[in-house]
């Protein structure tokens, strides 16, 4: 017997899609985007066959610094008046083990759309919740490297290397209620 698709929607106040960078080549700069929106359909209780759509809007985003995220939206990083939006759609899921995946997708920044693979660990279903609901979480991270979507803005340091590194990590805490 074939089960119906369950569909998904984020839990906003209990989702984080956050990123880190280094800066100057000695620590973490973090941020996160406050506004995104997607769906998430799959037939299965371990969410082993999800299908994942992410719209994630660029001008939501916060480094809690209000002249880096200026910056950020500048045509030098995102070009986030001309490309408003990264977009995320799941294209398999791995299973790795019990509650663990491989999820791959394509990602599309800058008009540009590359395969990416991110970690997944499935925390788990609570059946309900205080106020009735059924939800689900995960913990979802990975790396890109952020000139593969044309990226490439830095700058030289006095003192060696730059200022902004490549690779991006990506760490999102997800929470996700069933519609």
């Amino acid at each position: 017997m074939i089960q119906e698709a369950v569909k998904w929607t984020f839990e906003p106040s209990h989702c984080k899609i956050g990123f880190s960078i280094t800066h100057f080549g000695i620590s973490e700069t973090e941020g996160f985007f406050r506004k995104f929106d997607g769906t998430i359909s799959t037939e299965t209780d371990d969410f082993s066959d999800a299908e994942i759509e992410l719209i994630i809007d660029v001008n939501s985003i916060d480094t809690q610094d209000k002249d880096r995220d200026n910056h950020l939206r500048s045509a030098d990083f995102f070009n986030a008046e001309q490309f408003s939006n990264i977009y995320f759609k799941s294209t398999r899921m791995e299973i790795i083990k019990a509650n663990q995946y491989k999820m791959y997708g394509d990602l599309s920044m800058l008009g540009i759309t590359k395969q990416i693979a991110l970690n997944v660990d499935f925390g788990g279903i609570v059946k309900k919740d205080p106020f009735g609901n059924t939800k689900a979480g995960f913990l979802i991270t990975g790396k890109i490297n952020r000139k593969d979507w044309g990226i490439v803005w830095n700058t030289s340091l006095d003192f060696g290397g730059v200022a902004v590194g490549e690779i991006v990590k990506i760490k999102c805490h997800i929470e996700l209620l069933r519609s």
